[in-house]
């Protein structure tokens, strides 16, 4: 995957978060399924459907966002180009494959706040007692579960199931090849 991003060095907008600086991403609809693997990290990471890439300009900054696209054209905006907006180009079709650059490229950390925003809406989630979803979830994953996660904006729930393990083990083999990457190059 080939990858491009501005000059603009390291983040300099975003809430503080645990002592780090929290970056926050706004995904364009070109490359929308990263949204979902930002948020499956704990990033809080709109995703950008409009049609006026103005718009997204003007939220990025207003919101202190990095904006992820495959536009090159959007990459030439005075705002990307001045570095008063940052931007990451990614390129290709495989999600993975714009995710493992993502990664790389902005140094993303999978243990930042894996699996506590809404992957559907961007919300952090709540914790809900077992009681609390009673009716809510299969009655085999009640049974098996314990712990649940609850979005407040569109009542989602999620649980610690095969789904779960499947994205973390992805979480995993994106931080891995990120670091082998990174090493690789500091040779």
């Amino acid at each position: 995957t080939e990858l491009i991003s501005t000059p603009c060095g390291r983040i300099d907008k975003g809430l503080i978060f645990g002592g780090k600086v929290e970056q926050r991403f706004i995904v364009d609809a070109n490359a929308g399924k990263l949204a979902k693997w930002l948020r499956m990290m704990g990033y809080d990471t709109l995703f950008f459907n409009g049609p006026d890439d103005g718009s997204m300009v003007k939220l990025a900054l207003a919101q202190g966002r990095t904006v992820i696209t495959r536009d090159t054209e959007f990459m030439k905006r005075r705002a990307i180009s001045s570095g008063r907006v940052r931007a990451l180009l990614v390129s290709g079709d495989d999600p993975a494959a714009q995710m493992q650059a993502a990664v790389t490229a902005l140094g993303l950390d999978k243990d930042y706040r894996p699996f506590t925003r809404c992957l559907e809406c961007n919300a952090e989630l709540s914790s809900r007692a077992k009681n609390e979803v009673t009716g809510s979830v299969p009655k085999r994953v009640y049974r098996l579960q314990e712990q649940y996660m609850q979005c407040p904006s569109c009542q989602r729930i999620y649980w610690r199931g095969t789904h779960w393990a499947a994205m973390s083990r992805k979480l995993t083999e994106f931080s891995a090849a990120s670091q082998r990457q990174v090493q690789g190059g500091s040779q």
